[in-house]
């Protein structure tokens, strides 16, 4: 009734290009959020490793709650314990850890 049966016949004679051209956009979509969305998450991701792997005493540091302390002592590869007051210390995760503030000094070799 609407479709004349020409206009039927060419559609099914072509249907190996078609395929071809539906598939495009789905190829563009996802080229499109690798940039917008999977890449920057992974070089946020490749900072905030970097980052929680070089803390060390003295780094002054901001948690994901909003505290800010000085780090006094690395428990191990997932903790560090931090002053957050005159004789206040906490265990926190390292992956708690948002910024570095203020670098510590090095440690020497007495301490």
């Amino acid at each position: 009734m609407f479709i004349t049966p020409a206009f039927a016949q060419g559609a099914a004679a072509g249907g190996g290009e078609n395929i071809f051209v539906s598939l495009v956009p789905f190829l563009l979509i996802f080229v499109i959020m690798y940039f917008l969305v999977i890449r920057p998450q992974q070089k946020r991701l490749k900072t905030h490793r970097e980052l929680t792997s070089n803390l060390r005493r003295g780094d002054t540091i901001v948690t994901s709650g909003g505290l800010i302390g000085k780090i006094t002592k690395t428990i191990d590869e997932a903790e560090v314990e931090v002053q957050i007051a005159e004789n206040v210390r906490v265990r926190v995760s390292r992956g708690a850890v948002t910024e570095v503030r203020a670098k510590g000094e090095p440690v020497g070799a007495e301490a």
